[in-house]
């Protein structure tokens, strides 16, 4: 029954230094980025570097939109295709 117990308390307390971590994690990345916005601000070329990544993001959107919004032909039609392909270099 101790060995329950200790265990019990072993676990909340793992709960809470987990949370715990997480918390300041979170707290440091945000600090990071913070120092990270306030060094792009203080930059003479900050408005071309906001126009530079706003065509990247729109690239890197296309690139996506490509790539899951394209319906690949159907199976049947690249068959056909094939064998009109095939058809026709018989004949020549």
């Amino acid at each position: 029954m101790a060995r329950e117990a200790g265990r019990r308390g072993g676990l909340d307390e793992q709960a809470v230094l987990l949370a715990a971590g997480l918390a300041d994690l979170a707290v440091s990345t945000l600090g990071s980025a913070l120092g990270a916005v306030r060094g792009l601000l203080r930059r003479s070329d900050a408005a071309e570097l906001a126009e530079q990544a706003e065509h990247d993001l729109m690239a890197r959107g296309r690139l996506v939109v490509d790539r899951y919004a394209a319906v690949p032909p159907a199976h049947l039609e690249i068959l056909a295709r094939h064998a009109l392909a095939r058809a026709a270099a018989d004949d020549v």
